[in-house]
């Protein structure tokens, strides 16, 4: 599977130059719309006119904008992951933050509606991934 190369890819950069590529981005929101059952064909349709610099939403699906935040731990002392990104527009229906370990699997993923998610942490300047932990629960490895 492409997921899979460009994350082997990805690890190999890692170990030989000491820093992955930026993938994570595009791995989180791809896993994001698996994860709420979205057809990996009608992902590649949707992306194909796409940009990374997109405002709002990550992707469209049932009609509901789903917009995406990931984060990955190298693995290397200090990097454990303390601060997660935070919504800079309200551009959307749904976000869906997912954590990763250092291989690229998925640990958790956690789904906040704009609504809640606008009321919860717009006056908060620096999120933890306890804080977005409050919202629904998608997938946690350990459970």
């Amino acid at each position: 599977m492409l997921r899979e190369k460009l994350i082997e890819v990805a690890l190999e950069w890692q170990d030989k130059f000491g820093v992955a590529p930026q993938i994570t981005t595009p791995i989180s929101e791809y896993d994001a719309a698996m994860l709420v059952g979205m057809p990996e064909e009608e992902y590649s349709h949707f992306m194909q006119d796409k940009t990374a610099v997109m405002k709002g939403s990550d992707f469209v699906y049932k009609g509901i904008k789903y917009q995406v935040k990931g984060n990955r731990p190298s693995g290397k002392p200090g990097s454990k992951i303390t601060m997660v990104p935070k919504a800079t527009n309200y551009d959307w229906d749904q976000l869906i933050w997912v954590m990763y370990d250092k291989h690229y699997v998925i640990q958790e993923a956690w789904q906040w509606g704009v609504n809640d998610y606008k009321q919860a942490f717009h006056h908060i300047k620096r999120l933890s991934p306890n804080h977005y932990r409050q919202g629904h629960c998608l997938y946690a490895k350990n459970s």
